[in-house]
């Protein structure tokens, strides 16, 4: 005989579809800012964090209104969650690492501006995959050594 399995997880639109990668806008964003207009680096980061606010709001309505707390609960640690793992931290990091590629391109190399501009952007986009599970599982401890302690929701909420 088989294993009774319970019914198949809901699937997640924000967190377990192609739409999670909106929430990376901004490091694209950031790989392309030694190239693009600097609007369009900031535009990205719109991209972002319209889809923290939206994953926020829909958690909060998937905890159910008959509790107010847990909406809230479930908004405040969604919308923290995901404006650290999403946007501020990995941001910051493909700026630095973007920032950081140039100039050793610009002290190292003989490469015409233009190209180390390119390459600058191929390292921040290729750095993208390699930041994300270490950010997210850095975040998850942070928040659950402080914010989640608060309300007791360690280890509870798992975005990703």
């Amino acid at each position: 005989g088989g294993c009774a399995m319970g019914p198949p997880a809901e699937t997640d639109l924000y967190r377990d579809t192609w739409v999670r990668y909106l929430g990376y806008a901004n490091e694209v964003g950031e790989s392309f800012r030694a190239i693009v207009p600097i609007s369009l680096v900031w535009a990205s980061y719109g991209v972002a964090t319209t889809y923290v606010m939206a994953d926020a709001i829909d958690k909060g309505k998937k905890a159910g209104m008959p509790e107010l707390t847990q909406v809230a609960v479930a908004v405040v640690d969604t919308f923290v969650w995901q404006a650290l793992a999403s946007v501020a931290i990995p941001g910051f990091t493909i700026n630095r690492i973007c920032a950081a590629s140039l100039y050793f391109l610009g002290t190292m190399t003989h490469w015409p501006l233009p190209i180390r501009k390119w390459m600058t952007t191929a390292i921040g986009l290729s750095a993208i995959p390699v930041i994300i599970k270490p950010i997210d599982r850095s975040v998850d401890f942070l928040m659950d050594s402080s914010l989640r302690k608060l309300y007791g929701a360690e280890e509870k909420r798992r975005p990703s």
